[in-house]
């Protein structure tokens, strides 16, 4: 809304209306903007949801090493981190540009998600929450939407980037091509061509491949939306945990927003410029300043917990957002933190299963998500059952170790997912 008027008061001449024709502006203000509503409505949102007693199940202390019990701490924070996203982008970006619309509805679609589920949990006393098929469902529903969006859209195009060897020179220029186009191409990382395109892959189909291409891209987006989303789910364990994992994603995703926009950047770092992918950049800084000013409030030890309200609108956000710029397949290395989480889960139960009918009772971890199994102790280990690792690791840590260390592991994923695309 701002945005739109000072460009309708820059044709008065009116001093300093040009500025918001710059994109890092607009990012560093919608930053600092985010950090000040959820530092403001977050405090207030805390002493209400304890005046009416809204508080999550308590934590029972026997399940931490050192005896912390968490009680009458409010949840459905995630409210704060959805309203100090949304209000920075209303009134800074562009909402004429479709991938900003796309970002809104998916924070607004998984964030009702969410909230119906920490609703059920509280208000209903159920602690299964929303049925998980209802979750799928809905997880499944925005991603469709959003790749159908993408395939139809007239404004959702690329430029292309293509290598240009020069002559009697062992150098090769990167240059993109002069037409926007629809693009099923998509990076993957180590590789020196390293556009995916996936039509190629439903080549098969003969002449139906690009449609068949574009039918496949909605899938993947779909897979990849529902995997990030429950991948953030899972990582909200512990206090701290997946907003800061999140707020370093963020950094990264918003570093690709920007050098896509960039025709120069693009070139250089030779990936698809992405007309109109800054407007990403401002809702990003917003999403980063959100989930720092979470975490005024959600370190150890925690005063509010996102719930479901935050961690799967968190993980649709980061999932819908690589599928915009394209590097969906750089996922499982920058989001390493969730893809481990939720590969833990499924090891852990499966195995349990395919144990269980030859009449053992064996698992592989100490407990899942697999930040759990750090912070175990023996005496809390299922006695009729067998560990594969059981001595791992050799001693609890405090959940607050844990956390930073997760933090640490991820800027380290972060760096790694930004050098692939030097480093071919």
């Amino acid at each position: 809304m701002l945005y739109y008027l000072f460009r309708f008061l820059e044709q008065f001449n009116i001093p300093g209306a040009h500025i918001w024709s710059y994109i890092s502006f607009r990012a560093l203000l919608a930053l600092i903007l985010s950090l000040m509503i959820s530092a403001w409505f977050g405090e207030r949102f805390i002493k209400w949801m304890k005046r009416r007693n809204i508080s999550e199940t308590a934590r029972d202390a026997s399940i931490d090493p050192f005896g912390v019990e968490k009680k009458g701490v409010p949840t459905m924070g995630g409210i704060i981190i959805i309203v100090s996203i949304l209000v920075p982008v209303l009134l800074l970006g562009r909402m004429r540009n479709i991938y900003l619309i796309l970002m809104i509805v998916t924070t607004i679609w998984l964030g009702f998600l969410g909230f119906m589920d920490d609703y059920i949990k509280i208000f209903r006393k159920n602690k299964e929450g929303l049925k998980g098929k209802y979750k799928i469902i809905g997880q499944v529903s925005i991603g469709f939407i959003v790749g159908l969006v993408l395939w139809l859209s007239p404004d959702a195009v690329v430029r292309e980037n293509i290598s240009v060897p020069q002559q009697n020179r062992q150098e090769v220029v990167v240059k993109h091509k002069a037409e926007n186009v629809k693009s099923l191409q998509t990076t993957i990382p180590f590789f020196k061509n390293h556009n995916l395109n996936y039509s190629d892959i439903m080549s098969f189909c003969g002449k139906y491949k690009v449609a068949a291409g574009w039918v496949l891209f909605v899938l993947m987006t779909i897979f990849v939306v529902t995997a990030v989303s429950n991948g953030a789910n899972l990582n909200d364990g512990m206090d701290g945990m997946c907003a800061g994992n999140s707020a370093i994603i963020g950094v990264a995703l918003a570093i690709f927003a920007y050098v896509s926009s960039h025709i120069v950047y693009a070139a250089y770092f030779d990936i698809m410029y992405i007309p109109g992918s800054q407007e990403l950049v401002v809702f990003l800084s917003a999403f980063i300043g959100a989930m720092i000013g979470f975490l005024w409030y959600n370190a150890y030890p925690a005063q509010v917990f996102m719930g479901d309200t935050g961690s799967l609108t968190i993980g649709g956000i980061i999932g819908v957002c690589a599928v915009i710029v394209h590097k969906e397949l750089l996922l499982p290395i920058l989001c390493g933190i969730f893809f481990v989480e939720s590969l833990s889960v499924i090891i852990q139960t499966q195995w349990f299963k395919i144990q269980k009918r030859k009449g053992k009772r064996v698992r592989v971890f100490r407990a899942t998500p697999i930040h759990d199994t750090f912070r175990k102790l023996d005496s809390q280990l299922d006695a009729t059952s067998t560990y594969i690792l059981k001595g791992w690791p050799h001693r609890p840590f405090h959940e607050s170790k844990i956390t930073i260390r997760f933090w640490i592991t991820t800027i380290i994923l972060v760096a790694l997912t930004i050098i692939t695309l030097k480093v071919r």
